[in-house]
């Protein structure tokens, strides 16, 4: 070929300006089909406000965030579906109709009526289209993983596919700042009336250039193979899952792989923003401006792993990362908090906020809170500020002490200027460049142990399992361990926080899940690296 280096290495030929066209063709989709996914996750507080009214604001971000899960939900069915496309029909083909769903999808949440236009159906609609988001990405992330490792050398495999990895949180990049230069060119009004819009119709554009650019591309030389030898599966399901071999792999890939990666990932990027938005009062714009440059640095980080895979192994540094998260997780989020907002986090400290009450039990759903010791926690999570409880007396009224001092007016304004006599600041606040930068920072040093984790595993998958059902047998545990894991970390950490009042409590989902995920990565996953692909 005119222009490309091609040299034989065993029976793969190394073709670089193919291989470059194919890496560029599969994380430039990628990057744009998970920025479709998440420009709804970046938008969640105003999505919020726009389709869930009729609820508090503690519900209204829960049922937001319930319906971002609810995409994720649905991944396993589209890996199902694309997964035995991918092996019966081809590569190429199955995930650029995977992008096409994806991209339809989004720009028609950006022509969706809100709640205030059409009632319910807004909500539902607004569901129907996040399941469709969800059932196109679960066959994206295989295809495109797939595609660039049957291209690749042995000893370059997990570089090569690094790539894909690191779209992903190209993706997310991507759609901060979208979101940010949106915001940027219209007044406050104009943007929850209609600027909000503008990042999701923008999706056509993205949609226009990755399909341009992945018509270039042939058929993977693995599944052409297959195809011309007449060995491509008939049923890929049902073989993927037809010995116990076949079993233990899927399932070391679900809880061992997919969901200790994905958990990592969207606690440094989504919870990491909720928690400055939300817990620690930062402005909304400066958050997500702090999480889309630790986004930029992070990049680095899945690029040097997946490199780093070809010379040490897939599973040294997934273990290594899944320890050094357990460890490090809360330190990291206090760091956090003392550079976001000291002054807040000092009066938590210094004059911690105790509720005492009988039936002190918090509904973050209800429209209204049955006893007057719910009423009271209410109104502390709709402030943001953390709360501890305590029992007391049956039939006892609530009592709140600030730093020991007890409130006597514990009424809205009341709690107002209780919470700011003990030094509570309760506006949203900019934090100066000093401290931002540390809080950047914290958010690298997760996206480090996001990339130790996440780098090396498109190899590792690709490599795990058989090429006649490799579509498939990736994409379902692929997609169910980052669909219910990492799909519904958001809303269950946010409801942790809402039910204890402990800004840090949601990071204990975190914990637990990695804690599996390293149990069972270190006692069952097999290295691959180097593995010839059949």
């Amino acid at each position: 070929m005119a222009g490309a280096a091609a040299a034989a290495a065993g029976d793969y030929v190394i073709d670089a300006r193919r291989d470059r066209l194919v890496i560029f063709a599969s994380t430039l989709g990628t990057v744009f089909e998970w920025y479709d996914f998440f420009v709804y996750g970046t938008l969640a507080n105003v999505i919020a406000k726009l389709f869930f009214p009729a609820a508090s604001p503690t519900a209204g971000l829960l049922l937001t965030l319930a319906t971002f899960g609810a995409g994720f939900g649905v991944r396993p069915v589209g890996a199902v579906l694309f997964g035995w496309l991918g092996d019966s029909l081809g590569r190429k083909y199955t995930f650029l109709v995977t992008i096409t769903v994806m991209g339809v999808a989004t720009a028609g949440v950006g022509l969706l009526p809100t709640f205030a236009a059409i009632g319910v159906a807004a909500p539902a609609l607004l569901v129907v289209l996040r399941l469709f988001q969800g059932l196109a990405l679960g066959g994206e992330y295989g295809g495109a993983a797939i595609y660039v490792a049957e291209h690749a050398p042995r000893h370059r495999r997990g570089f090569y596919t690094s790539f894909i990895q690191a779209g992903v949180i190209g993706g997310f990049l991507l759609s901060v700042a979208v979101v940010l230069v949106s915001n940027w060119f219209v007044d406050p009004a104009a943007w929850e009336a209609w600027g909000w819009r503008v990042p999701f119709v923008f999706s056509l554009l993205l949609l226009a250039v990755s399909l341009w650019v992945r018509l270039k591309l042939k058929e993977s030389p693995v599944f052409q193979a297959m195809k011309e030898a007449g060995e491509t599966a008939r049923n890929p399901l049902k073989e993927s899952f037809d010995s116990p071999g076949k079993w233990k792999l899927i399932l070391v890939a679900l809880f061992g792989i997919a969901a200790g990666l994905t958990v990592i990932w969207y606690t440094a990027q989504f919870q990491g923003l909720y928690f400055l938005q939300n817990a620690l009062r930062i402005d909304d714009n400066a958050a997500r401006l702090m999480i889309g440059i630790a986004a930029i640095f992070s990049l680095f980080w899945f690029i040097l792993f997946g490199w780093l895979s070809d010379k040490v192994g897939r599973k040294k540094p997934i273990v290594i990362g899944y320890a050094l998260t357990i460890l490090l997780m809360f330190p990291l989020f206090h760091w956090i908090a003392a550079a976001a907002n000291p002054e807040l986090s000092a009066a938590m400290q210094r004059s911690p906020v105790v509720v005492t009450g009988s039936d002190c039990a918090y509904a973050p759903f209800a429209k209204a809170q049955p006893t007057a010791c719910g009423k009271l926690l209410d109104t502390l999570s709709k402030k943001g500020v953390g709360y501890r409880k305590a029992e007391g007396p049956a039939g006892s009224a609530p009592v709140v002490t600030i730093g020991g001092a007890p409130v006597a007016d514990t009424g809205d304004q009341g709690l107002d200027a209780a919470l700011k006599g003990a030094g509570y600041p309760l506006q949203k606040i900019v934090p100066p460049v000093s401290r931002a930068w540390q809080i950047v920072l914290a958010i690298v040093v997760i996206g480090m142990l996001s990339g130790m984790t996440f780098g090396p595993v498109a190899a590792l998958l690709v490599e795990l399992f058989p090429a006649r059902v490799r579509y498939t047998s990736m994409s379902v545990p692929y997609h169910v361990g980052t669909g219910y894991f990492g799909g519904f970390l958001p809303f269950i950490s946010q409801y942790i926080v809402a039910k204890t009042g402990d800004p840090f409590a949601g990071l204990w989902y975190t914990v637990a899940v990695v804690a599996m995920a390293l149990t069972v990565t270190a006692l069952w996953l097999p290295e691959t690296a180097g593995k010839e692909l059949e």
